[in-house]
């Protein structure tokens, strides 16, 4: 048949083709089986080009070099599924940010940043995260125009994640693992406050006291008191 002019298409179009266009008598079941055989339908497909494989480390050696943002959805009684977006130092896992929506759109994805960056650079002015990366997955929030236009006002430089290679936003997304784990999962939450009020808590708690063995088992605040003290040695 040479080479297709559309990939997706599934063993029915196969089967189609091969009768409209190239008069190939054959039953259908007949080409599921033959494609099925050859790793041809769907779930084996792959995508073309050459694959962007993450070989390198996604951690930072100082703090405030580049930030992970993520979203994730939680349900309430009254007010239904809601948004918390968080954002994530890549050095010492320091929350920097975290904020409670309703509506999940680039807007509510940026508060953390903007949260991060008045308590990290002490303003929200242009150009107030010159020398910031954000690390983001592809989500219609992270690849909006406003959002891209605002932190370009910021001076914040993007950084996506590999499509398919979860791992490369993997700050970010642990740090929600370990927030869903800690203060979501077992609770039922009648609405957007009490979803906000529990985000806010952990915020706090987990950068007060959750040990990461990567900082020796050092809490986040802990690592990043220290080497402020260091610096100021």
């Amino acid at each position: 048949m040479g080479d297709p002019e559309f990939i997706g298409e599934g063993h029915r179009k196969v089967w189609a083709r091969l009768r409209i266009l190239h008069d190939i008598r054959v039953s259908r079941t007949r080409v599921l089986r033959l494609m099925r055989e050859h790793s041809l339908l769907s779930p084996h497909r792959q995508a073309r080009g050459e694959p962007n494989l993450h070989d390198g480390r996604i951690t930072t050696d100082c703090p405030n070099e580049m930030w992970g943002t993520d979203g994730v959805r939680i349900a309430t009684v009254d007010d239904g599924m809601v948004w918390i977006f968080s954002a994530v130092d890549h050095c010492d896992g320091m929350c920097t940010g975290i904020h409670a929506a309703k509506i999940g759109d680039r807007f509510a994805a940026l508060e953390p940043i903007s949260q991060g960056l008045l308590d990290e650079f002490g303003s929200v002015l242009a150009d107030a995260g010159r020398g910031l990366s954000l690390r983001m997955d592809h989500g219609s929030q992270y690849t909006s125009d406003d959002f891209r236009n605002q932190i370009r006002f910021w001076g914040i430089a993007p950084s996506y994640a590999f499509v398919a290679e979860p791992q490369t936003n993997g700050v970010a997304e642990r740090f929600n693992r370990t927030m869903k784990e800690q203060a979501i999962h077992g609770r039922i939450f009648k609405n957007l406050e009490e979803v906000r009020a529990a985000a806010i808590a952990f915020k706090d708690r987990y950068n007060r006291d959750w040990r990461l063995e990567k900082l020796g088992f050092k809490s986040p605040l802990e690592a990043r008191q220290e080497r402020l003290m260091k610096l100021a040695a």
